[in-house]
C-alpha cells in the first residue's frame, strides 16, 4: 500500500513537528507540508503543497497531522480532511512520559519532554508543546492547546478550544471540586491560575485575572 503523509501548516510549529513525524514513521517515507495560504514551495527538505494538490497525488492512503495552534482552524481542517478521506494521525515525540490509565483521542501532537501522569482523559486534537505537564485526574476537552512549559496540576477540567500560553501554572483542584477552565478561554503566558475560569474570557497575571483595561492599569 502506498501511503503519503502530510503536515498541515508550513509554519514554526509545523517545522518542529516534522522531525517528530519522521521518527514516528521509522522509515524513509515522503512527507509533505500542506498550506493553502503559503507562497513557499519547499521547506526543510519537504515540498509545500495546497490541499487540493495533496489530494491529487496518486496513492492508496493519505495521512495528516494538523500542526496549527488556532483550535478553530484546526477543527475546520480536521473536518475537511475527514470529508476527503484523509486520515488524521497522532504524533508523539521520543522523550515523553505517559503513565497509567491515560486516554487520548485522535489527532494529538505530544512534543518532547511532555509528562502525562495517571488517570487522565484527553479529547481530540490535543497539542502539548515541549516541557508541558498534565497531572493525575485531569479531564481535557477537544482542540485544547498547551504552549511550551504549561504546568497543569491534578484534578483540573479543561473544556474545548482552550488555549494555554507558555509557562502557565494551573493550581491543583480537589477530587470533589475540580478547578475548571471554561470553553474557549485563553490563558496568557506566565499566568498562575488559582481558581476556575469562565468560558470565553482571556486571563493574565499572577494570580490570573480577566484581561480588561481596568485590570491592565491595576497591574501596570
Amino acid at each position: 500500500m502506498k501511503q503519503i503523509y502530510g503536515i498541515y501548516g508550513a509554519s514554526g510549529f509545523g517545522k518542529e513537528v516534522l522531525p517528530l513525524l519522521r521518527d514516528n514513521l521509522k522509515e524513509n517515507i515522503k512527507i509533505y507540508f500542506i498550506d493553502d495560504g503559503s507562497e513557499l514551495t519547499f521547506l526543510n527538505g519537504c515540498d509545500v503543497l495546497k490541499f487540493k494538490d495533496f489530494l491529487d497525488i496518486e496513492c492508496d492512503e493519505r495521512l495528516v497531522t494538523i500542526a496549527i495552534a488556532d483550535s478553530k482552524i484546526r477543527e475546520k481542517l480536521t473536518i475537511k480532511c475527514i470529508d476527503n478521506n484523509v486520515k488524521i494521525i497522532d504524533v508523539k515525540a521520543k522523550h515523553i512520559v505517559i503513565l497509567d490509565e491515560v486516554e487520548i483521542d485522535e489527532g494529538s501532537i505530544i512534543c518532547d519532554f511532555v509528562t502525562l501522569t495517571s488517570n487522565i482523559k484527553i479529547g481530540k486534537s490535543f497539542h502539548a508543546n515541549i516541557y508541558s505537564y498534565v497531572a493525575h485526574d485531569c479531564v481535557i476537552g477537544n482542540y485544547v492547546t498547551f504552549a511550551p512549559a504549561v504546568k497543569c496540576n491534578g484534578n483540573v477540567h479543561i473544556e474545548d478550544h482552550v488555549y494555554i500560553g507558555t509557562g502557565v501554572i494551573i493550581k491543583q483542584g480537589k477530587p470533589n471540586k475540580p478547578l475548571k477552565i471554561g470553553k474557549g478561554a485563553i490563558i496568557g503566558a506566565g499566568a498562575v491560575v488559582t481558581k476556575s475560569i469562565p468560558s470565553g474570557i482571556t486571563v493574565f497575571g499572577n494570580p490570573a485575572i480577566e484581561l480588561t483595561k481596568e485590570n491592565l492599569k491595576r497591574r501596570s
